[in-house]
């Protein structure tokens, strides 16, 4: 296990609560291995050879290197993830204040395991939208510290609570934020304005917005008895975007290779800075040839889709197909399902099972129980926006959605070695 791997990646996780810190996290990294900034409104001058990366909505990016080969002839490798996690979301107008306590209105973003967030030490995170000298600004923001929690109810006031309970996310995931005396008013773009002043030194005119997030304070950590394990927030999809990452710094190619970690995956994607939005193409549209060959680019180009799979868990194993259970640290996970809600083919897959046989990395595969609904990811979105050839793959995980997932420790360096052998590859199927 390689542990400056690894704390990379636990660096990572504990950096970027929020999409938008995740795409800075990302930026900085990528600064620091060579790569430039490209604004999407300025005239774009690239060079064979050349290292950039573009964001859009701060939530959203797009890396890539450009090959020394015509892309027309030998294709794009692209490595695709998402930087979005289920979450709670603070409401346009959240001030609650109910037996003394203040708390904040939330909605459930995506389809999130609700019962871990309750007894957590929580924060707060995001992008912020301001006044100031007359103009319209935005920053992220970070409390860092637990400023708030979601109490249970005590097990003597809910003898059902473990048989079971339907959570009324409207009135029983409200966080407790503090007490107040009964003289006092909250007022939460108050709270907004004293925290930019505290980590940006100015006073806004006007707090005029926000996109918030709640989060679990408790950072990213190796567990288990042999560290075999990453327990943490966001690892859907982080583990993917970091591998990527590392894998396109890593990579030495004469070949145009191409990151891509889109926000909104979760909740279907379909936004500006989505996977079933325009981002993609028009990044690949103003650096690849144009016309007729940027068809026969696409055409000869393949994506390899980043998303976690669902391991085999020893206290429920009988939620998988018997044949197709994949376990933590046995590799990475080929993702199948013939309804289209994974883009893999037969040929795409073998020729991901082939980098993996080359390179020695164990490989493993998953068809969801066929009395069972399957999820998706950007595979096919992207599939099918862009015409490419796609494969679904992933790293084993348990708790999926969770506020805290577990994956293998040993995966990391799996999925590291087969991407980075994808993206030096000078042959596609």
């Amino acid at each position: 296990m390689r542990e400056d791997l690894i704390q990379g990646l636990l660096d990572f996780l504990n950096a970027s609560p929020t999409p938008f810190h995740a795409t800075t996290s990302l930026a900085m990294r990528l600064e620091a291995a060579g790569f430039r900034h490209l604004d999407e409104r300025a005239v774009w001058h690239t060079e064979p050879g050349g290292r950039y990366y573009v964001t859009r909505n701060d939530s959203s990016l797009i890396a890539f290197k450009l090959g020394r080969r015509s892309p027309v002839e030998s294709g794009v490798r692209l490595v695709g993830a998402h930087t979005d996690s289920p979450c709670l979301r603070v409401k346009p107008n959240p001030e609650l204040q109910r037996q003394g306590y203040f708390q904040l209105g939330v909605e459930v973003y995506g389809g999130a395991l609700l019962a871990p967030w309750f007894d957590r030490d929580l924060s707060l995170a995001g992008r912020v939208t301001y006044r100031r000298d007359g103009k319209v600004e935005s920053q992220l923001i970070d409390f860092y510290q637990p400023i708030a929690v979601i109490p249970s109810l005590a097990i003597h006031l809910n003898r059902e609570a473990n048989q079971g309970w339907a959570i009324n996310p409207q009135n029983e995931l409200p966080p407790i934020i503090c007490q107040l005396a009964s003289s006092e008013t909250a007022d939460f773009r108050a709270l907004l304005a004293e925290q930019l002043a505290m980590e940006h030194d100015f006073n806004p005119d006007a707090v005029l917005d926000y996109e918030l997030s709640f989060y679990d304070t408790q950072s990213a950590a190796i567990v288990g008895l042999n560290q075999e394990f990453i327990a943490s927030a966001r690892l859907d999809n982080l583990l993917s975007c970091y591998a990527g990452l590392q894998a396109l710094i890593d990579a030495d190619s004469e070949e145009t290779c191409v990151l891509v970690c889109t926000d909104h995956e979760e909740v279907g994607s379909c936004s500006s800075c989505g996977a079933d939005g325009a981002f993609l193409e028009q990044v690949l549209r103003r650096v690849l040839p144009e016309g007729d060959d940027f068809v026969r680019t696409i055409q000869r180009s393949l994506l390899v889709s980043a998303d976690n799979a669902h391991g085999i868990h020893p206290n429920y194993a009988d939620k998988h197909d018997s044949n197709h259970g994949p376990k933590l640290n046995a590799g990475p996970v080929i993702k199948i399902n013939s309804n289209q809600r994974y883009a893999t083919t037969s040929e795409t897959a073998g020729f991901f099972r082939h980098l993996c046989l080359e390179n020695e990395v164990p490989v493993q595969s998953f068809v969801v129980r066929s009395d069972m609904g399957c999820g998706s990811t950007i595979g096919p979105i992207t599939a099918s926006q862009l015409g490419v050839r796609t494969v679904d793959i992933g790293l084993p995980t348990f708790a999926m959605h969770s506020v805290r997932e577990l994956a293998g420790s040993h995966d990391l360096e799996h999925l590291l070695k087969v991407l980075t052998a994808f993206y030096s590859s000078s042959e596609l199927p």
